[in-house]
């Protein structure tokens, strides 16, 4: 199945956190019970965590029980709050949140019984172009790959990340199906260890050939001349091209400028936020330590000892060689380039 799909008015689900030893799916029948998958990353990733909000508000529309549009507003602001709360850093959650709600002010004289209809209808859309959006990224991102490369890539990007393809890994899985002969270094990436257990296991399942290393052996890699380009995927990009993405992100661009390789960030226009001019505004979450101190729930650290667990990092734009975008590729200057393509 996809990451996230909308059946029999509930929302599946994979459950992320048991993979890759079991896969199991979950219903959410509640837009709280999504809230809490969100949080509590049985689905993570940006566009993901996107589409889910959306789906949340559907459910939220189809549990209220006001008789008039103004109590249906009510329910549905309460709903959009809670969801709001979940993560702070991903700016697809509040993009979805906010398409959702505009869409909900504008079509406030129908029927409430075909308002509900019309906002699960605009959820399977977000979704549905979620995928399309991801295949279009796919193939422009491909272009940047050549025959015999070995590409590096940090976190999930791939399919577990989004409805279905992936950003990052979905350049990598188009590359690999337009028939270059391509490798893959995927590394771990604590503290939750995305890499190890769910990039590895989606590039397992499409037989695209990688291999699996620890975060600090990269910069080994690079200087050793194995690894001709990198491609990430972001939770948040500011008009002038800052981004933030999984923590480790930033450490991979400054050794990529050091060793001259190529580093690029593969994600959709909506996790761009023209809001914001710099990287500095993005909120970074921190997330329990025990993420750090204990590793799938067995303890690996001292009782009481002192941890930061931010779980997300800032990369500079002069890092970053291009984004990648359903759009096309944006180059530098990227507050120029950015404003273009959303002007168009």
């Amino acid at each position: 199945m996809k990451t996230i799909e909308w059946k029999d008015g509930k929302v599946f689900l994979i459950d992320q956190r048991k993979l890759p030893l079991k896969y199991e799916i979950i219903n959410c029948s509640s837009y709280q019970e999504v809230a809490e998958a969100i949080k509590k990353m049985k689905i993570r990733g940006a566009p993901a965590i996107g589409v889910a909000a959306a789906f949340g508000i559907a459910l939220a529309a189809y549990s209220s029980k006001a008789d008039t549009y103004k109590e249906f507003s009510l329910d549905m602001e309460k709903a959009k709050k809670c969801l709001a709360l979940t993560r702070p850093t991903a700016v697809n959650l509040f993009w979805a949140l906010e398409r959702m709600t505009n869409l909900i002010n504008i079509k406030k004289d129908v029927d409430l019984f075909e308002l509900k209809d019309i906002i699960l209808q605009e959820a399977k859309d977000i979704a549905r172009e979620d995928i399309e959006i991801n295949k279009g990224m796919g193939r422009y991102g491909a272009s940047l790959i050549k025959d015999g490369d070995n590409i590096l890539t940090h976190c999930n990007a791939g399919a577990l990340a989004t409805v279905d393809h992936g950003t990052a890994l979905g350049v990598i899985r188009t590359a690999f199906k337009e028939g270059k002969k391509i490798h893959v270094y995927v590394d771990e990436t604590r503290p939750v260890l995305q890499g190890a257990r769910l990039t590895a296991w989606e590039l397992m399942q499409e037989k695209i050939p990688f291999t699996l290393i620890i975060d600090n052996m990269a910069g080994f890699l690079m200087s050793q001349k194995k690894i001709n380009l990198i491609i990430v995927g972001a939770d948040r990009i500011a008009r002038n091209g800052d981004v933030v993405n999984k923590i480790g992100t930033y450490s991979l661009s400054v050794l990529a400028r050091e060793n001259k390789v190529p580093f690029y960030v593969a994600a959709p226009i909506s996790t761009i936020d023209v809001s914001l001019s710099s990287g500095k505004e993005i909120p970074i979450e921190e997330r329990n330590p025990k993420e750090i101190t204990h590793i799938l729930g067995k303890q690996i650290a001292p009782t009481g000892v002192k941890v930061f667990n931010p779980s997300f990092d800032l990369t500079h734009h002069r890092y970053v060689e291009a984004i990648i975008t359903e759009k096309g590729i944006i180059r530098k200057p990227f507050e120029r380039n950015i404003k273009l393509v959303f002007s168009r």
